[in-house]
Order: C-alpha cells, then sequence, then structure tokens
C-alpha cells in the first residue's frame, strides 16, 4: 500500500446490473473484502463511499460508508474524497 492514493474495491462487492466500464487509470488497486476487512481491524482508516443509487444504499450498504452516487463523483471527489488516505469506491 506504500504510497497509493487511493484502493479501488471492485469486483469484491459486485455491482449487480452495472454495465461494463473501461479499466479505471493508475494508481488503482483492487482489494477484496477479506482485505479491506483486515486493513480496518488493524486500525487502518478509510473513506468508504457507495457509488449506487440511493435506494440501493439505503436498502443495504458497509458499515461506515457514506453514499456518493456514481454519476456525482467527478463534481464531489475534489472537496469531500482524501487525496493521500486510503479511499474505497464500492
Amino acid at each position: 500500500m506504500r504510497g497509493v492514493a487511493a484502493t479501488v474495491v471492485a469486483g469484491a462487492i459486485l455491482l449487480l446490473g452495472a454495465a461494463p466500464a473501461a479499466p479505471p487509470e493508475p494508481p488503482v488497486n483492487f482489494i477484496k473484502v477479506d482485505e479491506l476487512k483486515t486493513l480496518l481491524g488493524q486500525g487502518r482508516r478509510a473513506d468508504i463511499i457507495d457509488v449506487r443509487h440511493w435506494e440501493s444504499y439505503v436498502e443495504m450498504h458497509v458499515k461506515g460508508a457514506r453514499s456518493m452516487p456514481l454519476r456525482v463523483i467527478e463534481a464531489r471527489a475534489p472537496k469531500e474524497i482524501s487525496k493521500t488516505g486510503l479511499v474505497v469506491l464500492y
């Protein structure tokens, strides 16, 4: 995790019905749910962001996650997402 500004969880928590997207640009790492759970268990802080629609977030989300639908990430990221810490999008 040396020097990685953001870590993205993809594939670990599948977004059902999501259309395939272009591969993300570096620096992106994919981690499994168990790996994230281990990091959090070790006291590592993470900004966990649920990018699904609000209705899906309300129905079920990862404890401690906040809702930021994918369509608003680009506009909100500069002010609301850490540039230096562990950031997990699912």
